[in-house]
């Protein structure tokens, strides 16, 4: 496969199909993947890196088996568990990442989806940060109804966030409680309601090659507009917590692929920053030019300052 012709066909318009024979994107040569990929985001994304950072707004005690989640009841582990977060807690956080430079904030819940009392708090609180804060707001509240999607709409969030976090022939081997079809239904009334959607999925759970192809392929088909990639960190007490993380040119490799693929999105690093040199400082050379910055859910994030200072380095622009 001519990686460079490819690059320069996607920039011309052409749009990889899932009828297309992909299979070469896992043993083409890697430093051409990622310099067709880098070209590609050049071209038709500029350099602009956008920032996002969220805050745990309701935590552990989750009734979904998701077998990566420290959150889920099913699992025995040492995630703290408290219930929806005050309003002017969630404002005051909000405040202090818009003041640091992040473009988008999201408060995320744990749990199945969110409705009444909770509902209300999280309307009131993304109220009061469209109105106090100089920030894009986002929202990852699980499998919502039209209702709820409405009520989030009218609150000034812009975003709403939904992972199918892998293939749809791989999903039942991740979590039974719910499934793929769920994730597109919900992804599908998002984007009827009127939200951007943010959606991606993990990579490391033991899945292979073709499924991140066809995880990949069907955010394309979705057009998802913000595609985060998540690298495993494997958590004490998870079904997970003993699986090998992935090294740095799987991770890599996937997210050049996801670029190709998926060439004017953005493509978001999330966990697993970790496990590469200089904070994923590669993957930014190899397609992604968006990040979730700070701290995370239930694995530790990478410093504001020290993102921005590499990024600008790199030549994006904030």
């Amino acid at each position: 496969m001519d990686i460079k012709k490819l690059s320069e066909e996607i920039i011309g318009g052409r749009r990889l199909r899932r009828e297309e024979d992909l299979s070469f994107f896992e043993t083409v040569d890697l430093d051409e993947l990622c310099r067709g990929a880098d070209h590609i985001r050049k071209a038709l994304c500029g350099d602009e890196i956008d920032l996002c950072a969220i805050i745990n707004g309701r935590s552990g005690r989750c009734s979904e088996n998701c077998k990566f989640c420290a959150q889920s009841s099913h699992h025995r582990t040492e995630i703290q568990q408290y219930g929806f977060l005050d309003t002017d807690v969630i404002v005051a956080d909000c405040k202090k990442h818009a003041d640091k430079g992040v473009h988008r904030y999201s408060i995320v819940t744990a749990g199945r989806d969110l409705s009444g009392e909770d509902l209300q708090k999280a309307c009131h609180a993304y109220q009061r940060m469209n109105e106090e804060c100089d920030i894009h707001l986002c929202a990852s509240h699980g499998l919502l109804t039209e209702e709820a999607f409405a009520a989030l709409k009218k609150s000034g969030v812009t975003m709403y966030h939904e992972n199918i976090e892998t293939s749809k022939r791989n999903f039942p081997n991740i979590c039974t409680t719910h499934t793929y079809e769920d994730k597109i239904k919900g992804i599908k009334l998002a984007q009827k309601a009127g939200f951007t959607v943010c959606s991606g999925g993990i990579i490391g759970m033991g899945e292979t090659f073709e499924d991140r192809l066809d995880m990949a392929v069907s955010l394309a088909e979705l057009k998802i507009e913000s595609i985060p990639i998540n690298a495993l960190m494997p958590i004490k007490g998870t079904a997970y917590e003993n699986r090998e993380p992935l090294t740095e040119n799987e991770i890599v490799r996937t997210v050049a692929m996801f670029r190709f693929l998926n060439p004017t999105a953005k493509i978001r690093l999330a966990a697993g920053r970790k496990l590469m040199r200089d904070s994923g400082r590669l993957a930014f050379h190899s397609g992604a030019n968006a990040t979730i910055t700070g701290d995370l859910l239930t694995t530790s994030g990478n410093n504001i300052e020290e993102d921005k200072n590499m990024l600008l380095q790199m030549g994006f622009q904030l």
